[in-house]
């Protein structure tokens, strides 16, 4: 299994000084990637609607504060040599296609081929709507549309479109990106939309699995989810073991065990033993990535955590 944990982009630990070190970090203890999440701006206020809080609050985000995802990539690609990077999760709807596809293509050409482009719909309308792109409520086909234009632009020899969103034709879109045919696409998200465009159209399903309507904070629940999610890619004539399996644990917590509303222990909670037959468990599921949140209150905390999951999970999990 292949580990990874989130960049800070927002708040005091998302300083120069404290990505690049984060990032350089992940690479020295054997950390495969790191994810960067992705907001442009933050309405002055907005509907508490944050999916992945029981009572729709973002915290820290709500003081706009926030790093461009990426730029920031490409900034954290040219400071470390090995280190994969992750969009966790892009916020498709909010740029250009053609622009966000050749901005995304340099990088890989940059970097060697060290990025991995997540996907998704977006959940805050307020900042949709003032970046002047497409309507809130058309996130989901805008973002089905502009995943089949990167493809098209990254693979096709003369790219041409024509769709709702987007149309081009006799255009030129060169270099290509060194990965082939293209760089990752993993969609995230854990509800019924996510599932169909994640077995429809992803490379990967990367779901954050603490979505208060579609938990899976427990292998079982990742198990039930993954049965659809294998059900909807035959449907759709793929073959289900063509999607690769991710998992982002922003509940992740090596000191205190988090116990579930109904009974029981969350996964990834607790002591080391607990969080390690977790982690088999999962991969015995078929998930090849885990992205766990090492944030702390401090630089030095987040080193801390960061340090310590490398020694008591990644030293000591499956390959």
């Amino acid at each position: 299994m292949d580990f990874g944990f989130s960049i800070p982009t927002r708040g005091p630990l998302a300083a120069p000084q404290h990505v690049v070190a984060l990032a350089r970090k992940a690479e020295e203890l054997g950390f495969t990637y790191v994810g960067v999440p992705d907001h442009v701006i933050s309405p002055r206020s907005f509907a508490p609607n944050y999916p992945y809080s029981t009572d729709g609050d973002f915290g820290e985000g709500k003081d706009g504060n926030c790093l461009e995802q990426i730029a920031l990539i490409a900034f954290l690609a040219g400071a470390t040599s090995s280190l994969r990077f992750v969009t966790s999760v892009m916020v498709v709807p909010h740029r250009n296609p053609i622009l966000t596809a050749k901005m995304l293509a340099t990088i890989d050409i940059m970097s060697g081929g060290r990025i991995t482009v997540g996907c998704g719909a977006g959940w805050l309308a307020e900042e949709i709507e003032a970046l002047n792109t497409a309507p809130y409520a058309e996130r989901g086909r805008v973002t089905d549309e502009y995943i089949a234009v990167f493809r098209e632009l990254w693979c096709a020899d003369n790219p041409s479109f024509e769709g709702a969103y987007a149309r081009f034709s006799n255009i030129i879109f060169s270099p290509k990106p060194v990965q082939k045919p293209h760089p990752p696409i993993w969609t995230g998200g854990e509800s019924p939309p996510a599932l169909r465009r994640a077995a429809r159209l992803a490379n990967g399903w990367y779901p954050i699995g603490l979505n208060p309507r579609h938990p899976l904070d427990t292998p079982d629940r990742y198990a039930t989810a993954l049965v659809k999610l294998k059900s909807l890619a035959e449907a759709a004539g793929r073959d289900p073991g063509a999607i690769d399996l991710a998992l982002f644990s922003i509940w992740y917590d090596e000191t205190t065990e988090a116990a579930l509303p109904e009974g029981g222990r969350r996964a990834l909670t607790g002591s080391t033993e607990a969080i390690l037959d977790d982690v088999n468990r999962y991969a015995e599921l078929g998930v090849r990535h885990l992205t766990v949140n090492l944030r702390a209150a401090t630089f030095e905390g987040t080193v801390e955590r960061v340090e310590r999951f490398a020694a008591d999970v990644i030293a000591r999990a499956p390959d």
